[in-house]
C-alpha cells in the first residue's frame, strides 16, 4: 500500500457542487493498473485520474505531467473534464508549467495544451488553483464523418426520439468513441428518456439549440452506459467534438456557451472559444471540493 496526496475538483461549475466531479491522484507513479482500475470503479465517478511524470517522449515534447485516466469500468486514451480537473489539482498543489500560461498535459491521444483563463487567450496572471477558469485545446477527431444507417436507426431508437426531431448525426470521437445527435431543440433533448438497453456499445451525444435569450446557446447530454456511466453530467470530450463538428459547417458561431447536466441537477457550463489562429478552446470553471490522502 501507499499513500498519495488526493484532490477532487469541479469542473464545468459555474458554482459550487453545480459541475462534474473528477478525483484525481497524486505522484501515482508506484500504482498498479490493477489498483488504477479498482479505485476508479470504487469511486464510481465519471472518471478518475492519475498523476505521473511524462514520459521521456512527452517531456521531449514539452509535457509537464502525465495523465491516466479512468472510468469505473476502463481506462479512456482522452476526456475532457478529467484534463480541466487534473490540471486544476497540479497547478493548485505546485505545478509550475515549463511554458509560461500553459499547461502540456500527456495522455492517451498525445500532448493536450491547457491555458489558465477561459478563453483562447488565457495569460499567464489567470489564477486556477482556487475556483479560476481553464481551457483545453480540443484535439484532432479520430473518427468523423457521416454515420452509416445502422448506428442511425439504432441511436434514434436508443434515445426514444421522434426521428423528425433529428437534424443531423456526426461521429466526433476524439477518443471516447462519442457519436453525435444534432436535434432541433434545447427541450427536445431536455426531453430524452432514454433506453441503456438498446444503446449498447454507442456513446452518444445529444445537442440541441435553446431560444435566443436562454440560459445559454445549446444544451447538450451524453450518455456512454458501455461506460458504467449511464448519463455524464458534463462532458469536456463531447463537447470538443461538437464543436468541431458544428462551427466548422457554421451551425454554431465560432465561440458560444453550452449547458449540460440540467436532467441530472447540476448546472454545467462549458465556454467555446475560437482562437485567431483556428484552434478551439474549450474551458470553464474548476474548483476544489476534497483534499485529503488516499491509500492504494
Amino acid at each position: 500500500m501507499s499513500e498519495h496526496a488526493f484532490t477532487q475538483v469541479d469542473v464545468f461549475a459555474p458554482r459550487a457542487l453545480t459541475g462534474n466531479p473528477v478525483a484525481v491522484v497524486h505522484d501515482a507513479g508506484e500504482v498498479t493498473d490493477a489498483r488504477m482500475a479498482a479505485f476508479a470503479n470504487w469511486t464510481n465517478l465519471s472518471e478518475t485520474t492519475f498523476l505521473l511524470p511524462p514520459t521521456a517522449e512527452g517531456a521531449a515534447g514539452g509535457a509537464d505531467y502525465r495523465v491516466r485516466i479512468w472510468t469505473p469500468s476502463r481506462e479512456l486514451p482522452f476526456a475532457g473534464h478529467p484534463t480541466l480537473g487534473t490540471a486544476h489539482a497540479w497547478l493548485e498543489a505546485g505545478g509550475v508549467p515549463a511554458r509560461d500560461g500553459v499547461v502540456v498535459q500527456e495522455c492517451g491521444v498525445g500532448l493536450v495544451e491547457v491555458r489558465r483563463g477561459g478563453g483562447a487567450a488565457g495569460g499567464a496572471g489567470d489564477e486556477a488553483g482556487a475556483g479560476g477558469e481553464l481551457a483545453f485545446a480540443a484535439p484532432a477527431l479520430l473518427r468523423s464523418g457521416p454515420v452509416d444507417a445502422a448506428d442511425r436507426e439504432q441511436a434514434v431508437a436508443a434515445l426514444g426520439v421522434d426521428p423528425a426531431a433529428v437534424i443531423d448525426l456526426a461521429w466526433v470521437d476524439n477518443g471516447p468513441g462519442w457519436l453525435g445527435v444534432r436535434l432541433d431543440s434545447a427541450a427536445t433533448v431536455l426531453g430524452l428518456r432514454p433506453d441503456m438497453a438498446v444503446m449498447g456499445d454507442l456513446r452518444i451525444g445529444v445537442v440541441g439549440p435553446h431560444e435566443p435569450g436562454g440560459p445559454a446557446d445549446v444544451e447538450v447530454r451524453a450518455f456512454v452506459p458501455v461506460l458504467a456511466v449511464a448519463e455524464d453530467p458534463v462532458t469536456g470530450s463531447l463537447n470538443a467534438g461538437l464543436a468541431l463538428w458544428l462551427t466548422a459547417d457554421g451551425t454554431l458561431p465560432p465561440s458560444y456557451v453550452a449547458r449540460q447536466g440540467t436532467a441530472l441537477g447540476r448546472d454545467g457550463r462549458v465556454s467555446v472559444t475560437t482562437g485567431d489562429d483556428g484552434r478551439i478552446w474549450v474551458g470553464g470553471a474548476t474548483r476544489s471540493t476534497v483534499r485529503g490522502t488516499v491509500e492504494l
